[in-house]
């Protein structure tokens, strides 16, 4: 066979497929960060921060964020978007907003609004409190700061409060009722509202969330209620306030024809509305830009068969074309793009615990016993005589048939717990064998493959799914999963993943390999005594701020990583928090850990006054159980 080579673990992992050119393999065969694609001499070594993470005593599962790939995706979009319009002759500009659902983290949105400071690079809220946050931390009066979302009074007079502050606020109408409320909140105070009216669009998206488009959509304006607000706006002198026409169809597109389609109508509505006195300034596409979740390029939910180049290209060059058709004047094109700035930036990375295995613990002394039964006599022979020569595929349906034999036996208290136990360890050294002599052939038949579905590894993670991984569990969506380390090795282990939660739904098993097959499970490499790190990527959209309190184990420690060539190993950690502790998450849910502690400590001192617990031993209990309040929920 030939040597496993570093360029077979980058094509078993399709690193080049979802890594956006911020991952690669380095030659002592561990995964690296490369924090701007434009230089592969600037990398990190992910073993390198990991090393220095338990030198700080930082316990994994952890979440990496790499804010310098958060800025490089913020950079990059804009100049796209530049290099577009100059060479359209596009007479607008691009001013793209992030819209903070996706990400609500204070530092991600810190990190974006830096970066954007000299693209004029805004933020987008969709209810009170991340208005709230977007007020205080959007202070640019250049930049745009776009409001969806429902919206009551007290909404609206944040709103306010922005204009007040001469910050471009723009309310965006979701639903005709609304109007009334906007006038009403801003007639007599001297400051006029930036307005603007989101429509349903009759072209819906591709992919999961294709239903979120169209006439049934939840947010938006039909036609009609579009003709009926300029009216009502016409009526109470407030159509110069109207600048902006809003429309998406839908997360994650999965097809470039969708983006296409829905440009083309919505340049078309833009015209009209324009045609019917509004001055409309912005032209917002929302949302939509996808991720490469899993690689392949195509229409998968889980992909894009597009890049940014041509999405950009889509977007401006059928813009002007529509306004040129009807000479409009070009407007500003706004984006809404979350998840394809924050995907990247961010992973988690837990160590493998443990390994499930059917096939591991089977009993050493499987030697022929007097008076045996013949169910017992037959998988024997079996599994001793089995072959290259052997029908394989009679084996195993005898394989089957004599293991279902043997439990109906134990039903009836034929069987002993022995005898069972004896079948179940011959099953499995039989199905072993006959995969083996299927592999050492090349023969991959069905039976081939079921096998070693059946006879795969479970590798227990350090980590909830529920917590970070959720869309993983609630959507089937595909986020890469790579080891950290011995990428220079052939992963021989075929496993899928399992967390510490003490749900079933706990895991992960579904994978797609470099041609877009999807497998259950994953090659990962043999458990041996030293700590085995996976990374589970493209968690920065979503998942960091969506995950529960499933078995209270609450949020992640997290690591703030920075690329700074003058550091020892090219990075500096700039933060650390912890995650959560036992007692956080147990006051998120109504219990008092002071009064826990408390009725613990009542307890044991009762067993002392019993003389059943000593005085010395009860106070380190209650010692232990008050440190374990403190503690980080995931295991060490």
């Amino acid at each position: 066979m030939s040597k496993w080579t570093i360029k077979k673990s980058k094509d078993l992992y399709n690193i080049a497929g979802w890594g956006n050119g911020y991952f690669d393999i380095n030659e002592d065969g561990h995964l690296m960060v490369i924090p701007n694609p434009s230089n592969k001499n600037q990398s990190i070594d992910m073993m390198d921060i990991l090393n220095e993470l338990k030198h700080e005593g930082v316990t994994f599962p952890v979440v990496l964020r790499f804010h310098d790939i958060l800025r490089a995706q913020v950079e990059n979009i804009n100049k796209v978007f530049k290099k577009h319009i100059s060479e359209s002759g596009f007479k607008g500009k691009f001013q793209g907003v992030f819209p903070i659902k996706v990400n609500q983290m204070r530092e991600v949105v810190e990190e974006i609004v830096d970066a954007g400071k000299k693209f004029d690079y805004g933020l987008e809220a969709g209810s009170k409190a991340e208005l709230m946050a977007v007020l205080a931390y959007n202070r640019s009066k250049s930049s745009l700061t776009i409001l969806n979302g429902y919206k009551d009074e007290e909404y609206l007079k944040l709103a306010l409060l922005g204009r007040r502050l001469e910050r471009k606020i723009i309310i965006v109408i979701e639903k005709y009722s609304e109007i009334e409320s906007i006038i009403n909140v801003f007639k007599n105070t001297g400051v006029s509202p930036i307005l603007g009216i989101r429509s349903k669009m009759t072209v819906k998206g591709r992919g999961k969330w294709e239903s979120s488009s169209g006439e049934r959509a939840k947010f938006g304006l039909s036609v009609s209620e579009i003709v009926k607000t300029i009216y009502l706006l016409k009526d109470n002198d407030m159509l110069d306030c109207l600048k902006l026409l809003h429309f998406h169809i839908g997360s994650q597109i999965t097809d470039i024809q969708a983006i296409k389609e829905a440009i083309s109508e919505g340049s078309r509505l833009f015209c009209e509305i324009s045609k019917m006195g509004a001055t409309l300034d912005y032209f917002d596409v929302g949302g939509g830009l996808g991720v490469d979740y899993d690689g392949t390029a195509s229409m998968n939910n889980s992909s894009i068969n597009y890049k940014l180049d041509e999405y950009v290209a889509d977007v401006v060059y059928g813009l002007k074309q529509a306004c040129d058709t009807e000479n409009i004047a070009h407007p500003t094109i706004v984006t809404e793009s979350g998840r394809a700035l924050t995907a990247h930036h961010s992973c988690v990375v837990t160590n493998i615990i443990g390994e499930i295995d059917n096939n591991k613990h089977l009993l050493d002394d499987l030697s022929p016993r007097d008076n045996e039964h013949i169910i017992l006599k037959n998988i024997r022979v079996l599994e001793r005589d089995l072959s290259a020569k052997s029908n394989l595929q009679e084996a195993y349906n005898d394989a089957l048939k004599y293991k279902s034999d043997a439990i109906s036996a134990f039903k009836l208290g034929i069987f002993s717990l022995e005898d069972q136990a004896i079948v179940d360890s011959l099953y499995w050294k039989t199905l072993t064998k006959i995969k083996e002599i299927f592999e050492d052939s090349k023969k991959y038949t069905e039976t081939y493959y079921e096998l070693s579905e059946l006879l795969a590894s479970q590798y227990l993670c350090n980590m909830s799914v529920f917590q970070s991984a959720a869309d993983s569990w609630a959507i089937d969506q595909i986020l890469p999963v790579v080891p950290l380390q011995r990428l220079n090795e052939e992963p021989k282990s075929n496993c899928s993943l399992v967390d510490i939660t003490c749900d079933s739904d706990g895991k992960i098993d579904k994978f797609v390999d470099h041609e877009g097959s999807v497998n259950k499970n994953l090659k990962l490499h043999k458990l041996d005594e030293k700590n085995y790190y996976i990374g589970l990527f493209l968690t920065g959209a979503y998942q960091d701020v969506m995950g529960d309190m499933h078995n209270l184990f609450g949020r992640l420690n997290e690591a703030h990583i920075y690329f700074h060539e003058d550091e020892a190993d090219n990075f500096y950690i700039e933060e650390t928090i912890h995650g959560s502790r036992a007692e956080d998450v147990l006051s998120t849910m109504q219990y008092n850990p002071q009064y826990m502690a408390f009725l613990i400590k009542d307890s044991i001192d009762q067993e002392i006054s019993a003389k059943k617990i000593a005085p010395r031993e009860g106070v380190k209990l209650i010692d232990f159980y008050e440190n374990c309040l403190k503690e980080y929920t995931y295991l060490k």
